[in-house]
């Protein structure tokens, strides 16, 4: 069987069926670089450190809503345009 035929037969899926090839294609392509995010951020992994830093400043009260940091990057940059 070619590609092209694989493709048109794919366009003749119900939609649901196509989801569910979707699905299916990117559980097999799961890349590398997806498995190392898993593995760095499961426990134990090397990502843990910067997420228990995270947990201890939100506890703390040092972090800050996305929606405040958002509002602090498009401040500083309307301030960046204005300067001459």
């Amino acid at each position: 069987m070619t590609v092209d035929a694989i493709k048109e037969a794919i366009a003749e899926l119900p939609e649901d069926e196509r989801h569910s090839l979707a699905a299916w294609l990117n559980e097999i392509e799961y890349d590398d670089w997806d498995k190392q995010m898993v593995k760095d951020f499961s426990p134990g992994g090397r990502g843990m450190a910067w997420v228990e830093k995270v947990k201890r400043e939100i506890a703390e009260g040092k972090a800050t809503s996305l929606e405040e940091g958002l509002a602090a990057v498009r401040a500083e940059r309307e301030r960046s345009k204005s300067r001459p």
